[in-house]
C-alpha cells in the first residue's frame, strides 16, 4: 500500500493535533507547546484497531448476558499495595501506564512484579529499552535473586521486533521499559516524540486486546517538557498509575489516576530500601513516626484514600510578619484553602492574623486535598497562634463552612475505628455525625463540635 508524509503539528501536553501551528492549544489551552512533526501514513482507510486482520471478520455483536467472568481473569502479583491499586489484581488483555518522576522507582517495582509473577510460573517478558541485559542482571540480583533467574528479558527499541517477538513467546505480562524509547519505522519523527509514542501504545494497545496479554509501559516525565509524557497516552491505557514522592526520601506513594477496573481513590505506599520497594501495611504509623511531643502547631487528622483511613499530622507554624504583605505558604495542603479558613478564623472567631506569616506542612510527603482536614487545619493554625498544645491522643476530622460550621464527611465510623487502633483516645468530629458512630470501643471518647469555636474550646 502507498505512503505519503505528512507534516502536523502536535501539543506536547495533551497530544492535540493540528494541521497548523497554533499559540493556544484547544485541548489543554497551554501556551507555545505546539511542535511540528513529518508523520508518514498509509493512503488508504484502512487503520489501526483492536482485532488483528486477520480475525476481523470473525467478530460479532455478543450479548451482555453471554459474557462470563471468572477470578481467573485476574493475576495476583502477591504485593496487597499494588493490586489494591490495581482493583484486586492484574486483569488480562489490560494496558497499564506506570509514570513518575525520573528515579522514583517505577523499574525497580515493576522488576519486583515479574520476580513474583515468575514465582507462580506465570510467563512474564521484560522489554527494556534503557538498560542492557547485565544492566537488568544486576539490579535483579539486588532486589530478588532466585524469583528472576526465570524471568524473559529482551533489549530492544524496535516496534515492529518487538510485536514479533510477543506474538512468538505469547507471554501473559508484559513490561515496556519506556514507551519513549520505543519507534516504528513508519514514522520519521524521532523516539520520544509525541507521534512516536502515540503509534507505539496503539501497536500495544492492539496486542493487549487481541492477544489478552495484560502490557505494563513506563513513561518518564521531564522538568523541561521536552519528551512527550504519560499525559499523551492516559486516554488510550486502560489504568494509569502515578508514583509520587520525593525520590530522596524512603517512602513512595502509587496513586491510581485512571481505572476502568477498580476504583481511581486507592494508595499503594512503599518504602524504599537497599533490597528494593517494600510494602507498608500500616501507613498511618508510618506516617506519624517521629511526631514532636509537647509542640503547639500539631494536630493529628484523619484523611480517607479510597476505602482506607489515614491517620497524618498537620503542622502549622504562625508568627508575626516582619513586611508589610503577611506571607502564607503550605506544603501538601491546598494554599487557596488554607487562606480560606484564615479568614473564617479572622470573621468567626476574631482572630487577628492578617498580620501574622502562616505556614502549614503535612508531615510525611502526603498531599490532602480532602474537606475533612479542615477542621484539622484550623486547629493547628489556632495551636500556634495562641502558642497552645493540643493533646498527643486527640484525632480531628471536620469540613468546615465559610459560616463557621463544622460539616459531615463520609466513613466517619471508620475514621474513628483506625484512630482507635493506633491507640488514640479522644475524636473530635462534626456533631451530626455522632449519631452514625456506633460500633466504637466505649474507651474511645467522641466530642461533637457544631462549629469552629465548640471544636476550639475541646483545646
Amino acid at each position: 500500500m502507498a505512503k505519503r508524509s505528512t507534516t502536523v503539528f502536535f501539543c506536547n501536553s495533551c497530544g492535540y493535533e493540528s494541521s497548523k501551528w497554533m499559540g493556544q492549544c484547544p485541548g489543554c489551552h497551554s501556551w507555545n507547546t505546539f511542535v511540528e512533526e513529518t508523520v508518514t501514513r498509509p493512503s488508504g482507510k484502512s487503520g489501526p484497531g483492536v482485532s488483528s486482520s486477520h480475525d476481523r471478520s470473525d467478530n460479532k455483536p455478543v450479548k451482555l448476558s453471554n459474557i462470563e467472568l471468572s477470578e481467573d481473569d485476574k493475576i495476583n502479583t502477591h504485593i496487597e499495595e499494588l493490586d489494591r491499586v490495581l482493583g484486586g489484581g492484574i486483569v488480562q488483555g489490560s494496558l497499564v501506564l506506570v509514570g513518575g518522576d525520573p528515579g522514583i522507582g517505577k523499574s525497580t517495582l515493576l522488576l519486583q512484579v515479574c520476580g513474583r509473577l515468575a514465582e507462580d510460573n506465570v510467563p512474564v517478558l521484560y522489554i527494556s529499552g534503557e538498560e542492557s541485559l547485565k544492566q537488568i542482571k544486576m539490579r535483579a540480583e539486588r532486589i530478588s535473586k532466585d524469583s528472576l533467574q526465570s524471568l524473559s528479558l529482551f533489549c530492544e527499541t524496535d516496534l515492529g521486533i518487538i510485536e514479533d517477538t510477543i506474538r512468538k513467546e505469547r507471554p501473559q505480562v508484559v513490561v515496556i521499559d519506556s514507551i519513549q524509547t520505543m519507534f516504528s519505522g513508519d514514522i520519521t519523527s524521532a523516539p520520544g516524540s509525541v507521534s512516536q509514542v502515540r503509534e507505539a501504545t496503539s501497536v500495544l494497545l492492539q496486542l493487549a486486546k487481541s492477544l489478552s496479554i495484560a502490557i505494563f509501559i513506563v513513561g518518564h516525565v521531564t522538568k523541561e517538557g521536552t519528551v512527550a509524557g504519560p499525559r499523551v497516552l492516559e486516554h488510550m491505557v486502560d489504568t494509569v498509575l502515578y508514583f509520587e514522592g520525593d525520590r530522596h526520601a524512603s517512602y513512595r506513594i502509587l496513586r491510581g489516576v485512571k481505572n476502568r477496573f477498580g476504583s481511581t481513590n486507592e494508595i499503594g505506599v512503599f518504602e524504599m530500601r537497599t533490597e528494593g520497594l517494600i510494602e507498608v501495611k500500616n501507613p498511618s504509623e508510618y506516617m506519624l513516626s517521629g511526631r514532636p511531643v509537647d509542640a503547639s502547631g500539631s494536630v493529628v487528622v484523619c484523611a480517607m484514600e479510597g476505602t482506607r483511613p489515614l491517620l497524618i499530622e498537620l503542622q502549622a507554624l504562625v508568627c508575626h510578619t516582619s513586611f508589610g504583605i503577611p506571607r502564607r505558604q503550605t506544603t501538601g495542603a491546598d494554599l487557596n484553602r488554607v487562606n480560606l479558613l484564615m479568614a473564617v478564623l479572622e470573621k468567626r472567631v476574631g482572630l487577628k492574623l492578617g498580620e501574622c506569616d502562616a505556614y502549614v506542612n503535612v508531615a510525611g510527603g502526603i498531599k490532602l486535598n480532602e474537606p475533612a482536614v479542615d477542621l484539622g487545619i484550623v486547629m493547628a493554625i489556632v495551636s500556634s497562634y495562641r502558642n497552645i498544645v493540643i493533646p498527643q491522643d486527640i484525632v480531628v476530622f471536620g469540613e468546615v463552612g465559610l459560616s463557621g460550621e463544622v460539616r459531615s464527611v463520609n466513613l466517619a465510623e471508620l475514621r474513628v475505628q483506625e484512630a482507635y487502633k493506633l491507640g488514640f483516645k479522644t475524636c473530635i468530629v462534626p456533631k451530626s455525625v455522632l449519631g452514625q458512630i456506633r460500633n466504637v470501643n466505649s474507651d474511645m471518647k467522641l466530642l461533637g463540635a457544631g462549629t469552629v469555636r465548640e471544636a476550639l474550646d475541646f483545646m
